[in-house]
């Protein structure tokens, strides 16, 4: 038989079409219930297990049909003591009004078996204005449970000082009208939330839980705490593992012919020096490269993060310094400039030895001496450097971008909530992308010839992992600085 204090259990509630069955996808992971834009979409209460421990501890969370005509049914509910009340209840309402019936039946489970009430609640709404809320308070303090407001549908767009402004706003409500019966205002959004949120949430649930079952759950959250460790650790071995393969991707390039040097010379002229076609193949091909390691990389990381969907391309800025080339110092070119140079020195000895009666032939016979061995001793550079052709590879500056650029989609993946479907990498919230920027400056000097090492070693190895983590985890800090101090205390404890 399962002790009853190793089991907590958790009640869903709001007003119908707020997006609990969002929420609860988000909170599992996994898809349950349907999720459609219309009124009474659950028509029963349904349970399910959030997480389990090795020592059988269970965190239970139950969805619930949504309040419709909440006046109603707190009087439906205030009454069913008495005779005429049960009746109605209970029978009338069951053949009559299904909906209706269900939300009662749902909300006596969750007098008996809840330990916390979560209420979701609509943020964009007035709660002073909005008739549903105060009769809906009402039912909660009837069902007698601790209860968390949690503020929905805010979106990842909404900056922090407007949720602040949110959660004041309810907290002042709740305490003019309703003293009492929530304990906590929190801003967790189905759609949008990010893990780490959740945490914050998890500690607030901890303070309400009664003391007979605080041990199970202090375990409960312990497992929940060490997932998203190993699966924030994992995608920065993902992140680490493509960006490393980028650093150490390059293209060889086939030395042209002394044809097709003398063309392009002729038609560039003096002007400095543009990608043979070569050169621009070999970009496309890099260019291709990355397309698929963006989608490779993007997949593995909605998938340690239990979505589901197919990451879209990306489109890559050209920024213009992207590629770095390194080319094999031009023989031939190399051997016109030394003919140029040591030919007017050593004809202008010739033509002074002869007393000026070589008539410019002593320019001639020097410029081609002087061009044989400039071109010997180009050759012989690049063979000690062991280039032949040239290499096209990722600059320094643009893996950098490429570095942004991953911890950016990484925050679209952790918001992502389950209830929203399939995943889709939409538009990054603006303070996103400010936020990212301003973690890699401060960090900027710790790189220091972090790619050059990856190229050299050849993996991606321990330091690039470790500077990727610490990036998600600093990004997530700033972002989140209260559930971040929760999440890392907790972490201490256990």
């Amino acid at each position: 038989m399962t002790d009853p204090s190793s089991t907590v259990s958790l009640a869903l509630l709001s007003h119908t079409n707020v997006g609990k069955t969002t929420l609860a996808r988000t909170l599992l992971r996994r898809d349950i219930g349907a999720v459609l834009d219309r009124a009474h979409v659950t028509e029963i209460a349904e349970s399910h297990v959030l997480m389990r421990t090795g020592e059988g501890d269970e965190l239970v969370l139950w969805d619930t049909p949504g309040f419709g005509d909440s006046v109603r049914l707190l009087r439906r509910l205030e009454g069913s003591g008495n005779p005429v009340g049960w009746f109605l209840a209970q029978v009338w309402d069951r053949f009559a009004d299904r909906p209706f019936w269900c939300s009662q039946q749902a909300l006596r489970a969750a007098r008996e078996s809840a330990d916390v009430l979560l209420y979701v609640v609509n943020a964009t709404e007035d709660p002073e204005s909005a008739g549903y809320v105060e009769p809906e308070l009402r039912i909660l303090e009837w069902i007698g449970k601790p209860a968390l407001v949690l503020l929905n549908q805010l979106g990842t767009r909404s900056d922090p000082a407007r949720g602040a402004a949110i959660e004041a706003r309810w907290n002042s409500m709740l305490a003019a009208r309703a003293p009492g019966i929530a304990r906590r205002v929190l801003s967790f959004d189905a759609f949008a939330r990010c893990w780490l949120q959740e945490h914050a949430l998890l500690a607030a649930i901890g303070n309400c839980v009664d003391e007979s079952r605080r041990a199970a759950f202090a375990r409960l959250a312990g497992a929940w705490r060490r997932r998203d460790i190993e699966a924030l650790q994992k995608s920065a071995a993902v992140i680490a593992g493509q960006l490393a393969a980028l650093a150490q991707d390059e293209e060889r390039v086939p030395e042209p012919s002394l044809t097709d040097k003398a063309r392009r010379w002729l038609v560039q002229g003096g002007a400095g020096r543009e990608a043979s076609p070569e050169e621009q193949r070999a970009q496309e091909s890099l260019l291709a490269r990355l397309d698929a390691s963006v989608r490779d990389s993007t997949a593995a990381l909605v998938e340690l993060h239990g979505l589901t969907g197919d990451a879209s391309s990306e489109i890559i800025q050209r920024m213009g310094k992207e590629f770095a080339t390194q080319r094999a110092q031009d023989a031939d070119r190399a051997g016109i400039i030394g003919g140029l140079v040591s030919g007017a020195l050593g004809g202008l000895a010739a033509d002074l030895a002869a007393g000026g009666l070589t008539l410019g032939a002593g320019a001639l016979l020097g410029g081609v001496a002087g061009a044989f061995g400039a071109r010997k001793l180009t050759q012989q550079y690049n063979a000690l450097r062991g280039i032949e052709g040239g290499v096209v590879r990722w600059s320094d500056e643009f893996l950098e971008a490429r570095l942004a650029a991953a911890i950016v989609r990484y925050l679209a993946v952790a918001h992502f909530g389950r209830g929203r479907g399939e995943f889709e990498a939409g538009e990054p919230a603006p303070r996103w992308r400010d936020t990212v920027d301003r973690v890699l400056q401060s960090g900027i000097e710790s790189r220091g010839g972090l790619w050059a090492q990856v190229r050299a070693t050849g993996t991606a190895g321990a330091r690039l992992e470790q500077v990727v983590r610490d990036l998600l985890w600093n990004t997530l800090a700033a972002l989140y600085p209260a559930a971040a101090s929760e999440f890392s205390g907790r972490q201490a404890e256990s």
